[in-house]
């Protein structure tokens, strides 16, 4: 007498691979979308930052008549003096880099490295359309931005 033949439940090989490739195929169209997409709210974060830091930088110049002036160019080492103005001022840009500051009393520049992380020059004034560039913000202006679609 012959068993009878139980029903087989599961998928082939054949059926796994193609869903594996399928999945694969999806996920090499969307990473590079995802990457693009953090970068750039990293880079719409510092730009925030910048604006909120100048911002701060303004009202201390209209109490003292000068920017701060200091020997280390690191917005850090300005945190004491803002303080006052904004205290949820960020020492760091998105990618975790120190902002860097520089004023000579009547003026300040702020500048984040990007994604990079290092000084890019020489400048281009105006829109630039790389993350790697630097971000400059000087006297309440952006002077170097990022601006329509970013390659890197």
């Amino acid at each position: 007498m012959k068993t009878p033949r139980r029903p087989q439940y599961g998928f082939t090989l054949i059926e796994l691979l193609i869903v594996v490739a399928i999945i694969g195929i999806i996920a090499a169209i969307a990473l590079p979308n995802l990457l693009n997409a953090l970068n750039t709210a990293r880079q719409k974060r510092t730009m925030a930052d910048l604006r909120t830091i100048g911002t701060a930088l303004e009202m201390y110049q209209k109490d003292h008549s000068f920017y701060p002036i200091l020997a280390d160019s690191t917005i850090r080492a300005t945190r004491p003096y803002l303080l006052l103005y904004n205290s949820n001022i960020h020492s760091v840009d998105a990618w975790n880099t120190d902002f860097y500051y520089s004023s000579a009393g009547s003026d300040y520049s702020l500048i984040s490295f990007g994604k990079n992380r290092i000084q890019d020059l020489p400048y281009t004034i105006g829109p630039t359309h790389d993350f790697n560039a630097d971000i400059i913000f000087t006297q309440g202006t952006f002077v170097q931005w990022p601006e329509g679609t970013q390659s890197n």
